[in-house]
């Protein structure tokens, strides 16, 4: 097992996490340029060696019921890719990979003025959901045929619920 001093060295050379000192020696690291308003990697890291990263995005890690995976026993390169992989879910390339959107995985994430202003999602049981932006209200509306699923008020939280509900965005 990993000492506690080698597991903040690593969670510290992401400069892209801010360090914040938490209760009972605990530390957590947290991602500020999250697209959810998820932004804790690194959560309570301790003294006596536990800790956890979270996972809530990716697929193949043992999570708890908060998407976290406990990094108690993990190697350093074990940790290591666990927090790039948990960085790069929480960010609009991980999220266009997660929606199987690959080819355009590496895109920013559009502007308001390039979001389209209506896209087709599907799922494995070929279920299809429409996500649509009103201008009258600036709110997303995700549509289950005729019937209203969901409202949004922004692209972001929206895309999120999709992906959680094993949906991706369908071809064009």
């Amino acid at each position: 097992m990993l000492s506690f001093e080698e597991k903040l060295a690593i969670a510290d050379s992401f400069p892209e996490l801010e360090r914040k000192n938490v209760s009972m020696k605990r530390v957590n690291y947290h991602f500020e340029e999250s697209m959810f308003d998820k932004k804790t990697v690194v959560y309570h890291l301790h003294p006596n060696g536990n800790g956890f990263v979270y996972a809530g995005y990716l697929t193949g890690y043992d999570v708890d019921d908060r998407g976290l995976v406990n990094i108690r026993d993990m190697s350093a390169e074990e940790i290591r890719t666990l927090i790039e992989a948990s960085i790069r879910s929480l960010t609009w390339k991980g999220v266009r990979r997660a929606a199987g959107n690959t080819e355009a995985s590496d895109a920013p994430a559009p502007t308001t003025n390039e979001k389209a202003n209506e896209e087709r999602w599907t799922n494995a049981k070929s279920q299809v959901l429409e996500l649509k932006f009103e201008d009258e209200d600036q709110m997303w509306y995700i549509f289950a045929g005729k019937d209203l699923d969901t409202v949004f008020e922004s692209y972001e939280e929206a895309v999120e619920y999709l992906i959680e509900e094993g949906f991706a965005r369908a071809a064009k």
